[in-house]
């Protein structure tokens, strides 16, 4: 039997902070990782997140994190949260078995919809490691340009991973949601 095209979508609640933070944890760091394109082992060690920092998106007013389900079981992830006129989109995560399949492209979607529909943004904004190449083009086919803002990486705070490098830094994408679909 064939999996559905598209995942059911629903907002996390404290019962899925710990599959969310392995689920994310699969999907940047260390060998399972390395099976998809998403990783950012060559870049950082350490850890991606933990549960007080998901515990904490999972409850803070104005922001949702977004579960992307299959039969019950937990494929993708990504926070989205209110910041004035704009969506923020960070901590997107998918299962390294299931990349390059569309599911990204569905959450990211969701994600988008929620931002316009929902709390009528006009725009989102994440930021991406400025060394991630691949994945800012990624972004860039999918109506995100690149705002020429860069934000510092935070050396020395462990909780966002241990670089591996010390040119790291933030840039700051941006997609208009106004005139898109509803």
């Amino acid at each position: 039997m064939s999996e559905p095209t598209f995942p059911a979508f629903r907002a996390a609640g404290a019962a899925d902070i710990p599959a969310i933070v392995a689920l994310v944890e699969s999907a940047y760091r260390g060998d399972s990782g390395r099976r998809g394109w998403t990783t950012e082992s060559e870049l950082l060690d350490g850890r991606r997140t933990d549960v007080q920092a998901v515990g904490e998106l999972v409850s803070r007013p104005g922001s949702c994190v977004l579960l992307a389900e299959r039969d019950g079981r937990l494929i993708a992830s990504a926070h989205v949260e209110r910041q004035g006129e704009s969506g923020y989109f960070g901590m997107f995560a998918v299962d390294p078995d299931r990349q390059g399949g569309g599911l990204g492209k569905a959450v990211l979607a969701e994600a988008e919809r929620i931002a316009r529909e929902q709390w009528r943004c006009r725009a989102m904004r994440m930021t991406v490691i400025e060394q991630r190449a691949e994945l800012i083009a990624w972004y860039e086919r999918r109506g995100y340009r690149r705002s020429g803002e860069y934000q510092p990486f935070p050396y020395g705070d462990e909780r966002f991973g241990i670089p591996r490098r010390d040119d790291l830094r933030f840039e700051v994408l941006v997609k208009d949601l106004i005139g898109q679909p509803a």
